[in-house]
């Protein structure tokens, strides 16, 4: 299933360790707010480093792992833009102190790495096993889609998934942040602080985010590396786009739009794929259906391109028609 080296495999995963070693416990070990400067530099050298990549892509394994990485990490990248939504509902819910909501970031983005992980490679196992697999894949990429397009799928509110909800049940949490601690003292007693729940909200809700990236990546591509390496592209800089879109991400009132055109397009996508491939007995008495075309891999890297730039574009037209009314009205 994958066109990479095994040697140029092993460098990228020793590169990206360090990357993220770098941002969550080196650059990130001080608990801070980061000013408007270090969050761009920041977020234009990953940028810079995944486009490098994909060219470094191309050149060892050819055209066709590029561009499907540079579709997968797009869409993923996007999608991970509109899951910070939540995480600014969740960081306002739990009252996390300003100075420390960048370390709460690195560790929850932590824990989603790791989760996302173990979910890629169940992914891949079972799209190995079970072609059809893509059937349920694709319907659940359509509805995400019709979900956001119709408002489905507004965060106005955080809601505790039920891990959560069973930590406080079992565990003694106190109400008082103590630092970046997780365990404090109180009359002598010993409480777990809001940071561990924090962290765990963090992650696991990102996890959740999972079961729409993840078929919606599989879609673009099989390579599970490609999956993989996407995502921790995704994931790098999140936490200072984060704090430098933190209070324009309501201004963002199309991307919901441009991201259900390119779910919409991902699930039609597998559905094809599942049907050229079909082995149900009750499809074509359980042959292929070779008559479904094959969607070239460029054609979905221009469509995620042209739906997400058009919904950017759209947004900022919209913020600035907003501010002049506004400005307007004041006069």
């Amino acid at each position: 299933m994958a066109e990479t080296p095994l040697a140029f495999m092993i460098c990228t995963f020793v590169v990206l360790a360090v990357f993220f070693v770098v941002d969550l416990f080196v650059i990130g070990r001080k608990p801070h707010v980061p000013s408007t400067k270090e969050c761009v530099q920041h977020i234009i050298f990953f940028v810079a480093m995944a486009l490098v990549f994909g060219a470094l892509l191309w050149w060892v394994a050819g055209s066709r792992p590029a561009i499907e990485f540079y579709s997968g990490w797009l869409t993923e990248y996007s999608l991970s833009i509109d899951n910070l939504f939540v995480f600014v509902i969740i960081m306002s819910n739990f009252a996390v102190p300003k100075q420390l909501q960048k370390f709460v970031l690195s560790v929850g983005i932590t824990i989603a790495l790791l989760l996302r992980g173990i979910f890629i490679l169940a992914g891949s196992a079972l799209i190995v096993r079970f072609t059809w697999v893509f059937f349920i894949f694709g319907a659940f990429l359509l509805f995400t889609a019709f979900k956001l397009i119709s408002g489905g799928d507004d965060d106005e509110e955080y809601h505790e998934n039920g891990i959560i909800r069973v930590l406080r049940k079992v565990m003694r949490v106190s109400d008082q942040y103590d630092g970046k601690h997780l365990r404090t003292t109180l009359d002598g007693v010993k409480y777990f602080t809001p940071m561990l729940i924090v962290f765990l909200a963090i992650g696991t809700t990102d996890v959740m985010f999972a079961f729409d990236s993840i078929p919606a990546i599989f879609g673009l591509t099989k390579d599970p590396f490609i999956v993989f390496t996407a995502n921790i592209f995704a994931l790098l800089g999140l936490q200072q786009l984060y704090f430098l879109l933190g209070a324009l991400l309501d201004k963002l009132v199309y991307l919901p739009v441009g991201l259900s055109v390119v779910l919409a397009f991902i699930g039609v996508k597998l559905i094809m794929e599942a049907l050229r491939g079909n082995s149900l007995p009750f499809l074509n008495s359980g042959r292929p259906i070779h008559a479904i075309p094959e969607i070239p891999t460029w054609l979905s890297l221009v469509v995620i391109v042209v739906a997400i730039g058009a919904a950017s574009i759209a947004s900022v037209i919209k913020m600035k028609q907003i501010e002049a009314q506004s400005a307007g009205a004041q006069k």
